[in-house]
């Protein structure tokens, strides 16, 4: 993990998507930890720096209890819980089923109903080329015919990252290969995760990006009629 900001200052979570790192909240880690919160960004088991789990379990209940015991570790102080996608799912449970006591929750571009073109979008990049990437350059072409809307990295280390270096000299995905093999009952999870959405008492904000083809204003809408005091906001061009 990476941490922002003074110890003691209030305690903000920050859990990547699926297939992302820690990395992803480094821009806005500084900008809290700048603003005097203590901001702590995460890898989630089998993804980044973190370990592959032995027994290839990566669902969401064992994601609440890494959240649980993190959060047990760092001496039981009330977090704001802030997550993208997979890591707002993780949040939305963990706050619903009454599993973390936040103070606060936002959650970006996840919802109890998601898009499945768009998460068949997703998932068919996180399998591209399981084998392995020659190139860095190979990888930056990859991500730019995914989201040509993003403007190319001028520097290519970056991405490194993002990637692990095999023996044969191949770039292969930071995830473990097995957490794209999760059988996801997309029925039950809009079930379970609308379930969370009406238990939510605290503050709660719901990020969209204008441009994300996995939360439709119709599932932000669905969304704040089951969490009536959550505050909105569309981000466009994002």
């Amino acid at each position: 993990g990476d941490s922002w900001g003074p110890s003691d200052g209030p305690l903000i979570l920050l859990q990547h998507g699926g297939g992302q790192t820690r990395h992803a909240w480094k821009a806005a880690g500084e900008a809290l930890g700048a603003a005097g919160y203590h901001a702590i960004a995460f890898d989630a088991r089998g993804h980044g720096d973190s370990d592959w789990a032995p027994d290839g379990v990566y669902g969401q209940d064992i994601m609440v209890e890494d959240l649980c015991a993190l959060i047990k570790e760092l001496g039981g102080q009330r977090p704001v819980l802030v997550g993208a996608s997979m890591g707002g799912g993780t949040s939305l449970v963990a706050i619903g089923e009454d599993r973390v006591d936040a103070t606060a929750l936002v959650l970006v571009d996840i919802a109890p109903q998601i898009e499945p073109e768009g998460v068949q979008k997703i998932q068919a990049f996180m399998n591209t080329k399981p084998e392995g990437f020659d190139s860095l350059e190979e990888v930056a072409a990859a991500i730019g015919a995914y989201q040509p809307h993003r403007k190319p990295p001028k520097d290519l280390a970056g991405l490194a990252k993002n990637l692990r270096l095999a023996p044969n000299g191949k770039y292969r995905w930071h995830w473990d290969p097995r957490f794209m093999q999760l059988r996801r009952e997309m029925d039950k999870r809009f079930e379970r995760l609308s379930a969370c959405a009406r238990a939510l008492k605290l503050p709660t904000l719901l990020v969209r990006g204008g441009l994300s083809d996995v939360l439709s204003e119709e599932g932000a809408a669905n969304f704040l009629t089951l969490c009536t005091h959550s505050e909105y906001v569309n981000i466009t061009d994002a």
